[in-house]
């Protein structure tokens, strides 16, 4: 009998929400495995433990239940094989990008010629066909202003209904305490402007310090500028380390008495580097300072609980993460929210109206001032689940291993420079994502050769981060960028890509 080794990942209630086993693998990262190839398996109840017969990876397979430890969010279990078992066939064998791609109309395409290599997604992913047909349902079945009228075929109320629900299912996906606490935005800009504009103004004085880092994308940088100006209060900013990740004990250096606010990044849309940050928020929180997460790189890719982290405000955007563009949201604690003024005045964000005052509702109508992006909202909503029936930590998983893959291959190319820390052994500490340059190529040139002559979008420039750039002596960069609907073949073609346009200017030298 074979000895095989699993993981396990606590789902809701007693329920088992995922199962793996296999040999070795970066994804499950389990040791004494002697059976063979991996298997997820999902929504596995407690008491089929004892007589647990598994199908797909092994054909069937009756396991017995040895031991668990118990884990950080993981249940380590040991079993053992009671049957023979009879390996994957290579169609089951798929890695997630195989088994989701086509779920992407546009990626089945050709660009000039070429089969269309899309790695762009730090700036904004493509739509899944569940969010596109939610955006066709709602404009030909039931458009209607949401929280008013009652007309005959209630579509002003199924466009309520959804409308919450898709903010109940951005709750759920973040572990928000109430749905409540989201607040629809425009996007992740405007989310951040709400904050600068309502808690910071009113909250902030003088002499009081604001603490961030130079990677900051320019919408969580020149909110604060303006706050500065407005109010007298300080910018401090934490560094790099020679690795190019945020110095980490720089920046609890600068948290003191004086800071008010730490306003970060989870994941650099840049440097690929992650913050440690619930490590940050509960060092921040001994000074009385309140975090700001911009979690827009992070939330569409591992993860992400709020109550866990202990944020105080956190932000990210629908489109960065299969949902539509034009709609973002915010997190922010219910007794912080409770206590900040409006922002925008209109619709929808009143009580009652008066001539000479008005009364305000309370969060979240009180920042969604006017008719708000209902069809955006329910497409957003669509992507959440959308992402949810994968599963993140599936996501975050095969991600890691992708990016490893894309630094290590893209790392051999001679003159090639990748901005930010290494991935770890696999995969961990580094986002799915490359800004690099090559010596002697703009990355403007690499990024319209790539395009024009081999059908594969990258982007180039500052990507929003022109201090960061100044800071690495740089004036642009070449950015490849992943996301779970993208394969290790299309990794492949970039860096074959790349390694024949490099030797094409090299040519000239």
């Amino acid at each position: 009998m074979a000895i095989v080794a699993a993981t396990v990942v606590a789902g809701p209630g007693c329920g088992i929400h995922e199962f793996g086993f296999g040999r070795r693998t970066r994804s499950l990262d389990a040791d004494n495995v002697s059976a063979g190839p991996f298997l997820w398996w999902t929504s596995m109840n407690c008491s089929m433990f004892g007589g647990l017969a598994v199908e797909g990876g092994f054909r069937r397979a009756s396991l017995r239940f040895i031991k668990s430890q118990e884990g950080f969010k993981r249940r380590h279990l040991q079993v053992r094989a009671t049957e023979t078992l009879s390996p994957l066939s290579a169609a089951e064998q798929k890695s997630l990008g195989e088994l989701t791609r086509d779920d992407f109309p546009i990626l089945n395409q050709e660009i000039n010629g070429n089969r269309l290599v899309y790695l762009d997604n730090a700036a904004t992913s493509q739509k899944p066909a569940a969010v596109l047909n939610a955006l066709k349902d709602y404009y030909e079945g039931y458009n209607s202003n949401v929280h008013r009228g009652i007309h005959t075929l209630r579509y002003s109320a199924k466009s309520t209904d959804q409308y919450e629900i898709a903010r109940s299912r951005i709750a759920k996906f973040i572990n928000a305490p109430s749905h409540a606490d989201v607040v629809f935005t425009r996007n992740a800009t405007e989310a951040i402007n709400l904050v600068a504009y309502t808690w910071a103004l009113t909250n902030l004085q003088r002499g009081d310090e604001i603490v961030l880092t130079v990677a900051e994308h320019h919408s969580n940088l020149v909110p604060w500028q303006l706050v500065a100006e407005k109010v007298g209060v300080v910018l401090k900013f934490a560094t790099l380390t020679e690795d190019e990740s945020i110095d980490i004990e720089q920046l609890k250096g600068l948290i003191c008495n004086r800071t008010k606010l730490v306003a970060l990044h989870h994941v650099s849309n840049t440097l690929g580097s992650i913050i440690p940050i619930k490590d940050v928020i509960e060092w921040a929180h001994k000074y009385g300072a309140k975090v700001l997460v911009d979690a827009c790189q992070s939330v569409p890719h591992m993860a992400v609980d709020v109550q866990d982290l202990d944020a105080d405000f956190l932000v990210a955007s629908s489109h960065k993460m299969c949902g539509p563009t034009g709609i973002g949201f915010m997190f922010g604690k219910s007794e912080i929210l409770d206590r900040m003024p409006p922002w925008m005045g209109g619709g929808e964000m009143i009580a009652d109206v008066y001539l000479e005052h008005s009364t305000y509702a309370n969060p979240p109508a009180r920042f969604e001032a006017g008719t708000p992006a209902i069809g955006e909202a329910i497409g957003l909503g669509a992507a959440v689940e959308y992402l949810s029936t994968i599963g993140m930590e599936k996501i975050h998983a095969y991600e890691m291993e992708l990016s490893k893959y894309l630094y290590d291959n893209l790392s051999r190319i001679p003159d090639v420079k990748i901005y930010g820390p290494a991935p770890g052994a696999h995969g961990e500490n580094r986002a799915a994502l490359c800004a690099f340059n090559v010596e002697g190529m703009h990355a403007t040139d690499i990024a319209t050769v790539l395009d024009m002559e081999h059908g594969i979008a990258v982007r180039s420039g500052h990507h929003c981060t022109q201090p960061l750039h100044r800071h690495l002596n740089v004036n642009a960069t070449a950015r490849a960028s992943l996301y779970f609907y993208n394969t290790k073949e299309e990794v492949d073609a970039f860096i074959g890509a790349l390694k024949e346009s490099v030797e094409f200017f090299s040519s000239f030298r």
